[in-house]
């Protein structure tokens, strides 16, 4: 077995507690990064898992869900794709379309097919993973919720702001009232609503929400987390469309110095707050600046515009 222990050798590689042991142990690996290591073994756990209990049996379906997972955090998306596909459709086979482990594995096929830009298979998949946990677990379900945050992601990408909105105000609602306004899924619904809004024309809405979430996320993730600067950044942009673009540069200069320091001067989101800081410096006249900011993160094909 590709791993450095065998807790039970007496026991043999391929019988069902060594096999137990490997899985678990898989997990473990994965939850602290090893996505490498994990994909090694929860390979060969898989491969036995088969041979020995069959492809359809449930402790083989919850290897190949984790092997899956093993791929997306590698990049291998494709084949992460194809496993989850053939795994959903064994579940829905042996288990039913409304048991809990065909729902989550309708949600990790959604997030494959999302991390390869197909978001209309991702919606469907997350519709359907949304609409039987509501049924099975009830709207206030922490996973029923997690299934509506995702197809909002999806909606979003699509263009459909107005489902979105909709499904993200019932969300929060419920977030709010059952995990309390600071917990970070929380926080992450009112962030998806304000841009919900804001793609909506509905900037005041928008800058409230926004301004109460970066409140939250500096007093409790503190000021250079990554999801406390994209807060700052989105409430930037609800200034910059109200035309309040003085407001908006101070919290864009803010925001980039810091993920300058935090993620780099190449990493995608500064990279969007320098074109976001670069509009507001046009905004204000200010055009020699905005070509500069442009210059030195090597964005100077867009200087003209």
């Amino acid at each position: 077995m590709p791993w450095s222990f065998n807790r039970r050798p007496s026991l043999g590689d391929d019988h069902p507690d060594t096999l137990a042991d490997a899985h678990n142990r898989a997990v473990e690996l994965g939850a602290r990064g090893q996505h490498q290591q994990a994909r090694e073994l929860d390979e060969d756990t898989f491969e036995r898992r088969r041979r020995v209990l069959g492809p359809d049996h449930p402790h083989t379906l919850a290897t190949a869900n984790n092997l899956a997972a093993d791929l997306r955090e590698l990049g291998e998306h494709q084949r992460a794709r194809e496993l989850d596909e053939e795994t959903l459709e064994r579940r829905r086979r042996v288990l039913g379309d409304d048991h809990l482990g065909t729902l989550a594995n309708a949600t990790a096929l959604a997030e494959d097919y999302r991390a390869m830009g197909d978001f209309q298979r991702a919606r469907e998949l997350d519709e359907l993973a949304f609409l039987g946990r509501r049924r099975v677990l009830g709207g206030d379900d922490i996973q029923t919720l997690e299934s509506a945050h995702f197809l909002g992601t999806d909606l979003r990408a699509l263009g459909e702001f107005q489902k979105a909105r909709e499904l993200d105000e019932d969300s929060l609602a419920r977030r709010s009232r059952i995990l309390g306004d600071d917990h970070p899924d929380t926080m992450a619904n009112g962030h998806n609503l304000a841009i919900d809004l804001r793609e909506l024309g509905e900037h005041q809405r928008a800058r409230e929400l926004d301004e109460e979430t970066l409140a939250r996320r500096r007093r409790i993730l503190g000021d250079n987390h990554p999801n406390t600067l994209n807060s700052a950044n989105n409430l930037a942009a609800d200034h910059h469309a109200l035309g309040e673009h003085q407001r908006a540069l101070e919290l864009d200069e803010d925001t980039l110095a810091r993920r300058r320091r935090v993620l780099g001067d190449r990493h995608p989101g500064t990279i969007a707050n320098a074109r976001a800081l670069a509009e507001d410096l046009r905004a204000l006249g200010e055009h020699q600046r905005a070509a500069a900011v442009l210059a030195e993160f090597g964005l100077t094909a867009e200087i003209a515009g």
